[in-house]
Protein backbone atom coordinates (compact mmCIF):
# COMPACT_ATOMS: atom_id res chain seq x y z
CA UNK A 1 0.00 0.00 0.00
CA UNK A 2 0.87 3.46 -0.90
CA UNK A 3 1.87 6.14 2.26
CA UNK A 4 -0.76 8.20 3.24
CA UNK A 5 -0.01 11.99 2.19
CA UNK A 6 1.20 14.27 4.91
CA UNK A 7 -0.36 17.51 4.70
CA UNK A 8 1.65 20.58 4.16
CA UNK A 9 1.98 22.95 6.80
CA UNK A 10 1.57 26.88 5.95
CA UNK A 11 4.53 29.37 5.72
CA UNK A 12 3.94 32.39 8.31
CA UNK A 13 5.93 34.67 9.96
CA UNK A 14 6.68 32.92 13.00
CA UNK A 15 7.69 29.79 10.82
CA UNK A 16 10.37 32.10 8.86
CA UNK A 17 11.45 33.83 12.08
CA UNK A 18 12.23 30.62 13.89
CA UNK A 19 13.65 29.25 10.84
CA UNK A 20 16.67 32.18 10.73
CA UNK A 21 17.17 31.75 14.54
CA UNK A 22 17.94 27.99 13.96
CA UNK A 23 20.17 28.60 11.56
CA UNK A 24 22.15 31.25 13.57
CA UNK A 25 22.29 28.97 15.96
CA UNK A 26 23.87 26.17 14.25
CA UNK A 27 26.37 28.51 12.90
CA UNK A 28 27.39 29.53 16.30
CA UNK A 29 27.38 26.10 17.17
CA UNK A 30 29.50 25.10 14.15
CA UNK A 31 32.07 28.11 15.35
CA UNK A 32 32.20 26.64 18.99
CA UNK A 33 33.37 23.68 17.35
CA UNK A 34 36.06 24.90 15.34
CA UNK A 35 38.17 26.88 17.79
CA UNK A 36 40.39 27.87 15.06
CA UNK A 37 37.97 29.76 13.77
CA UNK A 38 37.20 32.51 16.64
CA UNK A 39 40.38 34.51 15.97
CA UNK A 40 40.24 35.17 12.08
CA UNK A 41 36.37 35.85 12.87
CA UNK A 42 37.15 38.17 16.01
CA UNK A 43 39.99 40.02 13.84
CA UNK A 44 37.72 40.50 10.77
CA UNK A 45 34.71 41.59 13.48
CA UNK A 46 37.17 44.27 15.41
CA UNK A 47 38.80 45.96 12.24
CA UNK A 48 35.04 46.31 10.44
CA UNK A 49 34.27 48.06 13.59
CA UNK A 50 37.18 50.48 13.97
CA UNK A 51 37.10 51.23 10.24
CA UNK A 52 33.21 51.89 10.84
CA UNK A 53 34.00 53.75 14.15
CA UNK A 54 36.73 55.78 13.01
CA UNK A 55 35.72 56.92 9.66
CA UNK A 56 32.66 58.66 7.83
CA UNK A 57 31.14 59.42 4.21
CA UNK A 58 29.79 62.47 3.48
CA UNK A 59 27.48 61.77 0.34
CA UNK A 60 26.74 63.68 -2.75
CA UNK A 61 24.48 66.98 -2.12
CA UNK A 62 25.62 67.38 0.98
CA UNK A 63 28.69 68.68 3.35
CA UNK A 64 30.19 68.12 6.38
CA UNK A 65 31.67 70.22 9.51
CA UNK A 66 33.75 68.13 12.43
CA UNK A 67 33.22 68.72 16.05
CA UNK A 68 35.15 68.62 18.63
CA UNK A 69 33.18 66.88 21.74
CA UNK A 70 35.80 67.82 24.46
CA UNK A 71 39.44 69.28 24.93
CA UNK A 72 41.18 72.40 24.58
CA UNK A 73 39.63 73.00 21.19
CA UNK A 74 35.92 71.84 21.73
CA UNK A 75 33.75 73.27 19.42
CA UNK A 76 32.61 73.31 15.37
CA UNK A 77 35.22 73.65 13.15
CA UNK A 78 34.48 76.21 10.27
CA UNK A 79 36.31 74.12 7.52
CA UNK A 80 34.12 72.42 5.37
CA UNK A 81 34.44 68.57 4.64
CA UNK A 82 33.55 67.42 1.03
CA UNK A 83 31.91 64.18 -0.68
CA UNK A 84 33.92 61.28 0.56
CA UNK A 85 34.88 59.72 3.17
CA UNK A 86 36.90 61.31 6.18
CA UNK A 87 38.40 59.79 9.72
CA UNK A 88 36.29 60.65 12.56
CA UNK A 89 37.58 60.09 15.92
CA UNK A 90 35.39 58.28 17.49
CA UNK A 91 36.02 59.17 21.28
CA UNK A 92 36.52 63.46 21.25
CA UNK A 93 34.97 64.04 17.55
CA UNK A 94 31.39 64.21 15.64
CA UNK A 95 30.81 64.67 12.25
CA UNK A 96 27.69 66.93 10.71
CA UNK A 97 26.30 66.70 7.39
CA UNK A 98 24.21 69.96 5.78
CA UNK A 99 22.14 69.47 2.72
CA UNK A 100 23.69 72.03 -0.24
CA UNK A 101 21.40 71.31 -3.09
CA UNK A 102 18.26 72.80 -3.89
CA UNK A 103 15.21 72.87 -0.34
CA UNK A 104 11.69 73.09 -0.64
CA UNK A 105 9.42 73.97 2.40
CA UNK A 106 5.92 73.42 1.04
CA UNK A 107 3.34 75.66 3.76
CA UNK A 108 0.00 73.92 2.43
CA UNK A 109 -2.73 71.71 4.28
CA UNK A 110 -3.58 69.74 1.06
CA UNK A 111 -2.40 66.17 1.96
CA UNK A 112 -1.44 65.69 -1.55
CA UNK A 113 1.28 67.81 -1.25
CA UNK A 114 2.98 66.10 1.34
CA UNK A 115 6.60 65.35 0.13
CA UNK A 116 8.81 62.69 1.87
CA UNK A 117 11.62 64.12 0.34
CA UNK A 118 10.82 67.71 1.41
CA UNK A 119 9.64 69.71 4.30
CA UNK A 120 5.81 70.39 4.56
CA UNK A 121 4.06 72.93 7.42
CA UNK A 122 0.39 74.03 7.71
CA UNK A 123 -0.72 76.90 4.93
CA UNK A 124 -0.12 80.37 5.81
CA UNK A 125 -3.46 82.40 7.29
CA UNK A 126 -2.91 86.08 6.26
CA UNK A 127 -5.20 88.84 7.48
CA UNK A 128 -5.85 91.53 4.41
CA UNK A 129 -5.66 95.05 5.34
CA UNK A 130 -9.55 94.96 5.29
CA UNK A 131 -10.10 92.37 7.90
CA UNK A 132 -10.40 89.25 5.59
CA UNK A 133 -8.70 85.88 6.38
CA UNK A 134 -6.80 84.57 3.48
CA UNK A 135 -4.74 81.05 3.41
CA UNK A 136 -2.37 80.65 1.35
CA UNK A 137 -0.21 77.85 -0.05
CA UNK A 138 3.33 78.84 -0.57
CA UNK A 139 6.99 77.20 -1.69
CA UNK A 140 10.21 78.43 -0.10
CA UNK A 141 13.50 77.37 -2.51
CA UNK A 142 16.77 78.13 -0.54
CA UNK A 143 20.27 76.41 -0.51
CA UNK A 144 22.67 76.57 2.04
CA UNK A 145 25.48 78.51 1.50
CA UNK A 146 27.44 78.21 4.86
CA UNK A 147 26.80 75.32 7.28
CA UNK A 148 28.99 76.76 9.47
CA UNK A 149 26.94 80.00 9.97
CA UNK A 150 23.72 77.51 9.99
CA UNK A 151 25.00 75.24 12.72
CA UNK A 152 25.97 78.20 15.00
CA UNK A 153 22.98 79.76 14.63
CA UNK A 154 20.47 76.85 14.10
CA UNK A 155 22.46 73.82 15.79
CA UNK A 156 23.12 70.43 13.85
CA UNK A 157 20.70 68.10 11.91
CA UNK A 158 17.53 70.48 10.45
CA UNK A 159 16.79 72.28 13.28
CA UNK A 160 17.49 75.24 10.57
CA UNK A 161 14.49 75.09 9.22
CA UNK A 162 12.18 75.00 12.70
CA UNK A 163 14.83 77.74 13.54
CA UNK A 164 15.56 79.66 10.70
CA UNK A 165 13.14 79.82 7.57
CA UNK A 166 9.92 78.33 8.20
CA UNK A 167 9.36 81.27 11.39
CA UNK A 168 11.03 83.95 9.13
CA UNK A 169 9.18 83.20 5.91
CA UNK A 170 5.98 82.77 7.67
CA UNK A 171 6.69 86.63 9.58
CA UNK A 172 7.67 88.08 5.79
CA UNK A 173 4.62 86.61 3.96
CA UNK A 174 2.35 88.00 6.63
CA UNK A 175 4.15 91.48 7.00
CA UNK A 176 4.28 91.93 2.94
CA UNK A 177 0.82 90.28 1.96
CA UNK A 178 -1.21 91.19 4.88
CA UNK A 179 -1.06 94.48 3.10
CA UNK A 180 -2.95 93.85 0.62
CA UNK A 181 -7.06 94.13 0.61
CA UNK A 182 -9.10 91.26 -0.36
CA UNK A 183 -9.97 92.74 -3.47
CA UNK A 184 -6.03 93.24 -4.53
CA UNK A 185 -5.72 89.59 -4.17
CA UNK A 186 -7.31 89.00 -7.12
CA UNK A 187 -5.45 91.36 -9.24
CA UNK A 188 -2.32 89.30 -10.20
CA UNK A 189 0.28 92.29 -11.01
CA UNK A 190 -0.56 93.33 -7.00
CA UNK A 191 -0.01 89.36 -5.67
CA UNK A 192 3.07 89.25 -7.77
CA UNK A 193 4.19 92.08 -6.15
CA UNK A 194 3.82 91.75 -2.89
CA UNK A 195 5.24 87.77 -3.32
CA UNK A 196 8.50 89.21 -4.81
CA UNK A 197 8.60 91.87 -2.06
CA UNK A 198 8.68 89.09 0.82
CA UNK A 199 11.21 87.45 -1.16
CA UNK A 200 13.39 90.05 -1.25
CA UNK A 201 12.56 90.66 2.51
CA UNK A 202 13.27 86.93 3.55
CA UNK A 203 16.79 86.56 1.18
CA UNK A 204 18.08 90.15 2.89
CA UNK A 205 17.38 88.01 6.55
CA UNK A 206 18.53 84.93 5.86
CA UNK A 207 21.61 85.67 3.83
CA UNK A 208 23.53 86.53 7.36
CA UNK A 209 22.75 83.17 8.69
CA UNK A 210 24.31 81.44 5.49
CA UNK A 211 20.87 81.08 3.79
CA UNK A 212 19.91 81.81 0.03
CA UNK A 213 16.31 82.24 -0.74
CA UNK A 214 16.14 81.02 -4.59
CA UNK A 215 12.11 82.05 -4.53
CA UNK A 216 9.20 82.73 -2.95
CA UNK A 217 6.08 81.33 -5.03
CA UNK A 218 2.69 81.58 -4.03
CA UNK A 219 0.83 78.92 -5.87
CA UNK A 220 -3.29 79.48 -3.85
CA UNK A 221 -4.98 81.68 -2.17
CA UNK A 222 -8.91 80.88 -0.75
CA UNK A 223 -10.59 83.77 1.13
CA UNK A 224 -13.19 82.48 3.95
CA UNK A 225 -16.45 81.27 2.30
CA UNK A 226 -18.67 84.08 3.59
CA UNK A 227 -16.19 86.62 1.93
CA UNK A 228 -16.09 83.97 -1.31
CA UNK A 229 -19.38 84.19 -1.49
CA UNK A 230 -19.47 87.82 -1.27
CA UNK A 231 -16.53 88.88 -3.84
CA UNK A 232 -18.25 86.22 -6.20
CA UNK A 233 -21.46 88.06 -6.48
CA UNK A 234 -19.54 91.20 -6.70
CA UNK A 235 -16.93 89.89 -9.36
CA UNK A 236 -20.89 88.66 -11.13
CA UNK A 237 -22.48 92.33 -11.07
CA UNK A 238 -19.05 94.12 -12.22
CA UNK A 239 -18.43 91.10 -15.31
CA UNK A 240 -22.39 92.31 -15.80
CA UNK A 241 -21.99 96.13 -16.01
CA UNK A 242 -18.65 95.73 -18.15
CA UNK A 243 -20.77 93.07 -20.79
CA UNK A 244 -23.34 95.99 -20.83
CA UNK A 245 -21.11 98.34 -21.34
CA UNK A 246 -19.18 96.06 -24.14
CA UNK A 247 -22.39 95.41 -26.05
CA UNK A 248 -23.55 99.33 -25.93
CA UNK A 249 -20.38 100.03 -27.57
CA UNK A 250 -20.05 97.63 -29.69
CA UNK A 251 -23.74 99.03 -30.93
CA UNK A 252 -22.34 102.54 -31.60
CA UNK A 253 -19.49 100.35 -32.95
CA UNK A 254 -21.93 98.67 -35.72
CA UNK A 255 -23.33 101.93 -36.31
CA UNK A 256 -20.48 103.65 -37.43
CA UNK A 257 -19.90 100.71 -39.50
CA UNK A 258 -22.68 101.07 -41.05
CA UNK A 259 -22.67 105.20 -41.73
CA UNK A 260 -19.23 104.35 -43.31
CA UNK A 261 -20.48 101.08 -45.43
CA UNK A 262 -23.27 103.52 -46.81
CA UNK A 263 -20.94 106.95 -47.30
CA UNK A 264 -18.22 104.54 -49.10
CA UNK A 265 -21.22 102.76 -51.09
CA UNK A 266 -22.42 106.27 -51.91
CA UNK A 267 -19.05 107.58 -52.82
CA UNK A 268 -18.51 104.70 -54.97
CA UNK A 269 -21.82 105.50 -56.89
CA UNK A 270 -20.77 109.13 -57.86
CA UNK A 271 -17.61 108.36 -58.65
CA UNK A 272 -18.69 105.11 -60.60
CA UNK A 273 -21.30 107.59 -62.54
CA UNK A 274 -18.83 110.27 -63.38
CA UNK A 275 -16.38 107.93 -64.41
CA UNK A 276 -19.31 106.82 -66.85
CA UNK A 277 -19.61 110.14 -68.22
CA UNK A 278 -16.19 110.75 -68.43
CA UNK A 279 -15.96 107.73 -70.78
CA UNK A 280 -18.87 108.42 -72.72
CA UNK A 281 -17.29 112.77 -73.51
CA UNK A 282 -14.21 110.89 -74.43
CA UNK A 283 -15.35 107.99 -76.30
CA UNK A 284 -17.15 111.29 -78.16
CA UNK A 285 -14.41 113.21 -78.23
CA UNK A 286 -12.85 110.89 -79.74
CA UNK A 287 -15.52 109.69 -82.50
CA UNK A 288 -15.52 113.73 -83.54
CA UNK A 289 -11.76 113.89 -83.33
CA UNK A 290 -12.06 110.89 -85.68
CA UNK A 291 -14.62 111.99 -88.39
CA UNK A 292 -12.72 115.14 -88.11
CA UNK A 293 -9.57 113.90 -89.65
CA UNK A 294 -11.53 111.47 -92.06
CA UNK A 295 -12.91 114.38 -93.55
CA UNK A 296 -9.62 116.08 -93.10
CA UNK A 297 -7.84 113.12 -95.14
CA UNK A 298 -10.69 112.67 -97.64
CA UNK A 299 -10.44 116.62 -98.81
CA UNK A 300 -6.57 116.46 -99.16
CA UNK A 301 -7.09 113.16 -100.68
CA UNK A 302 -9.68 114.85 -103.23
CA UNK A 303 -7.95 117.92 -103.82
CA UNK A 304 -4.81 115.66 -104.64
CA UNK A 305 -7.04 113.91 -107.21
CA UNK A 306 -7.82 117.50 -108.50
CA UNK A 307 -4.65 118.45 -108.46
CA UNK A 308 -3.38 115.17 -110.28
CA UNK A 309 -6.29 115.86 -112.59
CA UNK A 310 -5.44 119.33 -113.72
CA UNK A 311 -2.09 118.39 -113.81
CA UNK A 312 -2.64 116.13 -116.11
CA UNK A 313 -4.67 117.92 -118.28
CA UNK A 314 -2.37 120.81 -118.34
CA UNK A 315 0.34 118.28 -119.67
CA UNK A 316 -2.52 117.08 -122.23
CA UNK A 317 -2.82 120.20 -123.64
CA UNK A 318 0.48 121.36 -123.84
CA UNK A 319 3.41 120.73 -126.44
CA UNK A 320 4.25 116.92 -127.01
CA UNK A 321 0.81 116.48 -126.30
CA UNK A 322 0.13 114.51 -129.84
CA UNK A 323 3.19 112.52 -128.98
CA UNK A 324 1.65 111.35 -125.64
CA UNK A 325 -1.68 110.58 -127.60
CA UNK A 326 0.00 108.47 -129.84
CA UNK A 327 1.94 106.52 -127.06
CA UNK A 328 -1.20 106.23 -125.58
CA UNK A 329 -2.93 104.56 -129.14
CA UNK A 330 0.17 102.62 -129.06
CA UNK A 331 -0.67 101.53 -125.49
CA UNK A 332 -4.14 100.51 -126.96
CA UNK A 333 -2.92 99.16 -129.87
CA UNK A 334 -0.06 96.91 -128.58
CA UNK A 335 -2.05 94.44 -127.32
CA UNK A 336 -3.97 93.79 -130.68
CA UNK A 337 -2.17 91.07 -132.78
CA UNK A 338 -4.11 91.58 -136.77
CA UNK A 339 -6.20 94.57 -137.19
CA UNK A 340 -8.20 94.32 -140.70
CA UNK A 341 -8.44 97.52 -142.39
CA UNK A 342 -9.53 98.52 -145.56
CA UNK A 343 -6.84 99.86 -148.12
CA UNK A 344 -9.34 101.24 -150.89
CA UNK A 345 -11.40 103.71 -151.12
CA UNK A 346 -11.31 107.48 -149.31
CA UNK A 347 -10.93 106.11 -146.15
CA UNK A 348 -8.82 103.15 -146.37
CA UNK A 349 -5.39 102.95 -145.15
CA UNK A 350 -2.48 102.36 -146.93
CA UNK A 351 0.21 100.95 -144.51
CA UNK A 352 3.11 102.24 -147.03
CA UNK A 353 1.90 105.34 -147.05
CA UNK A 354 3.51 107.51 -143.94
CA UNK A 355 2.08 110.63 -144.54
CA UNK A 356 -0.92 109.72 -144.48
CA UNK A 357 -0.61 107.54 -141.59
CA UNK A 358 0.81 110.72 -139.82
CA UNK A 359 -1.81 112.74 -140.76
CA UNK A 360 -4.53 110.10 -139.45
CA UNK A 361 -2.63 110.36 -135.98
CA UNK A 362 -2.66 113.91 -136.23
CA UNK A 363 1.33 114.31 -135.95
CA UNK A 364 2.92 116.99 -137.07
Amino acid sequence: MSDPITPRMPVTFGSVVRGLFRGLWNIIRFIFRHKYLWIPLVLISSLLFAFGACTFYVPPGHIGLMQTIYGASAGIRPEPHIVGLHFVNPLSERMHVFPTDLQVINYSDNQAELSVEFRSTPSIKIQTSDGYQVQLDVSVLYRIRDPYKVFTEAGPGRAFEDRLVIPRADRSLRKTLGELNAEQFYQGPHRIQKAREAHEGLSAELEGFGIEVDGVLVRRYAYDQKYQEIIETRKIKDQTVYLRQAEAKAAIEERKRDTIVSEGKATVDVEASRGESEVRKSNADADLYKRKKDAEGKLLVELADAKGTQLENDALQGAGSENMVGLKMAEVLDGLSVIVLPTDGEKGLNPLDLSSLLKKFEVQ
